[in-house]
């Protein structure tokens, strides 16, 4: 069965019977921050959060909206092999168990849950979709023929209860969520669910009263409209078999509610109609202002970065950080500005079933303060190429393309970023990711002040993911720049690439007719950025410097 235990303010362990031991996720108060290349898990624990607090499933109630595609798909394949090979095993079923801060809800406080580990009782609240037991003799019936070809969710059930035993509803659970995706948020009819739970949230119960009874007097007035009339009676004179009035009205019953009907508006637009990046804001700023229930709020936020202008966006995750009060935030990202805005402290990796946190980061304060670097990249990436500048990552990624059948690192699945001189800030990540890296970097003629730089890096303390790749030699020569006649740096990429090609060579690539090396130079160090797009786009492969070679490979 696929077991899920997802913790809002404590801890969340994620299982199945397909991945022994599993692995354990902390949340904390405030913000948390999911990252994780697709697939990984992130859309799942937000949902399995808000089904379990609201009991709705993507702005329908969950027992109205049960598929097969809740459920782990190698466990239900399982199960319907083993119905058609006469031996059928138990039905997959889904528990999620919250488990809740200590002394928080008193009232879900209880002994019904699973984790052995956890002794007394604990605040949490469970949600259960399993075979329904009232359904057994029509189940056994249905797998005698061995001919099952899909969960038959049709007997299925939810079951929703505190810790205590108590069962649950929407109006009853003490803890509530808002999971915000502008992608997922309709009810059928237009009206959207998630504006409408949080105005709910913030009318007071007179409020309500008064909007319900004024859309009843509006339905009521419905069938007193003369048009209605006239084709009420059309309707009736059309039946032959009935003697009695036959007439269009509207429903008056429980399930026909002014939230479920009415519409919000932005400055006379339909909420429907105005842009989604607008939507999210909008519906992110309502949750974030419902005081009334600032104390016991989870707020969940699918990717904030879909449909948002960046200065709009900087102005939402301000708003986010500064406003969220007691509230707790559970969002997910692919975009390094928002990790680096709210903090790479508050950052969860999901990766391989494992998770890596940032609470204890030595550059996270860089990084969110130089919010446009790449940090993401790096998280998600499968391998990388750290370089200095742009114009070492176009030689880079050419050096890699002639080695490499033309095909481009990325499509590898090798990222290469230019982090300018900040190699150890991303090296730390690295280094507690595992990610393999290769650092390119020139020695600047000074190797052992290289090697000072990268001593934990280096020699004994070599780790396994990490390599510093630098020319090892140090190279001289007549050329000086400058009134003050400054020496010029033969220990950089491009003296290297001259040395290895020749004057030739690099003139043909550059389309300049140098006579000596150091004219040629003193071209590249001013032109540095051209040099480097007429070596990416030279229709013939050239040399590269040996630890270009070694970073490659």
């Amino acid at each position: 069965p696929f077991i899920e235990y997802y913790s809002t303010l404590q801890k969340c362990v994620h299982k199945t019977n397909l991945t022994p031991g599993g692995f354990e996720l902390d949340f904390k108060n405030g913000i948390n921050i999911l990252v994780g290349n697709n697939e990984a898990g992130k859309s799942t624990i937000l949902e399995a959060i808000h089904m379990a607090l609201s009991g709705i499933f993507r702005g329908r109630a969950l027992i109205r909206n049960l598929t097969q595609y809740l459920f782990n798909y190698n466990v239900v394949e399982e199960y319907l092999k083993s119905i058609s090979n006469g031996k059928p095993i138990e039905p997959p079923y889904i528990l999620i168990e919250l488990y809740l801060e200590d002394g928080a809800f008193p009232v879900l406080e209880g002994d019904l849950f699973t984790d052995k580990r956890q002794t007394g009782k604990i605040n949490g609240v469970s949600l259960r979709i399993a075979l329904d037991e009232k359904y057994n003799e029509e189940y056994t019936e249905l797998i005698k023929s061995g001919e099952l070809a899909s969960l038959p969710i049709e007997y299925y059930t939810v079951d929703w209860y505190a810790f205590s035993r108590k069962p649950l509803t929407a109006r009853s659970i003490p803890i509530k969520s808002s999971l915000i995706d502008a992608g997922l948020s309709k009810f059928q009819n237009g009206s959207d669910v998630y504006i409408s739970r949080i105005v709910q949230n913030i009318l007071e119960i007179e409020e309500k009263t008064q909007v319900a009874q004024a859309y009843r007097r509006i339905k009521e007035s419905f069938a007193n409209e003369s048009a209605i009339s006239a084709i009420n009676s059309k309707i009736t004179d059309i039946s032959k078999l009935s003697n009695k009035e036959i007439g269009l009205t509207v429903d008056l019953g429980a399930r026909s509610t002014w939230d479920g009907s009415l519409i919000m508006q932005l400055d006379n637009i339909p909420f429907d109609f105005i842009g989604k990046g607008e939507q999210s804001v909008i519906k992110t700023d309502l949750a974030l202002s419902d005081k009334r229930s600032e104390k016991s709020s989870v707020i969940l936020i699918e990717e904030p970065e879909c449909h948002i202008s960046h200065a709009r966006l900087n102005q939402l995750l301000e708003s986010v950080k500064s406003n969220y009060g007691d509230k707790q935030i559970i969002l997910s990202t692919h975009n390094s500005f928002v990790a680096n805005k709210l903090g790479l402290d508050n950052l969860i990796l999901l990766n391989r079933q494992d998770t890596v946190r940032f609470d204890d980061l030595k550059a996270k304060e860089f990084f969110e303060k130089i919010s446009g670097y790449d940090t993401l990249r790096l998280v998600l990436c499968d391998k990388v190429i750290l370089v200095e500048g742009d114009s070492d990552e176009l030689v880079i990624q050419r050096a890699y393309m002639d080695n490499n059948g033309g095909r481009l690192p990325i499509e590898d699945g090798v990222e290469v970023i230019y982090v300018g001189t900040s190699f150890i800030r991303f090296l730390e990540i690295a280094e507690r990711l595992k990610i393999p890296v290769r650092v390119v970097t020139d020695n600047d003629g000074n190797i052992s002040g290289l090697e000072k730089k990268y001593e934990e890096y280096l020699g004994k303390n070599k780790k396994e993911n990490i390599e510093i790749c630098y020319d090892k030699s140090i190279h001289t020569g007549p050329l000086t720049l400058g009134e003050g006649n400054k020496p010029f740096n033969y220990n950089t990429l491009e003296p290297l690439l001259l040395d290895v090609n020749g004057l030739d060579v690099l003139n043909t690539v550059f389309g300049t007719a140098y006579k000596s090396e150091d004219d040629l130079n003193k071209y590249m160090k001013n032109y540095k950025t051209e040099c480097a797009l007429n070596i990416f786009s030279y229709k013939f492969t050239i040399n590269y410097p040996e630890y270009i070679m070694r970073a490659i490979q």
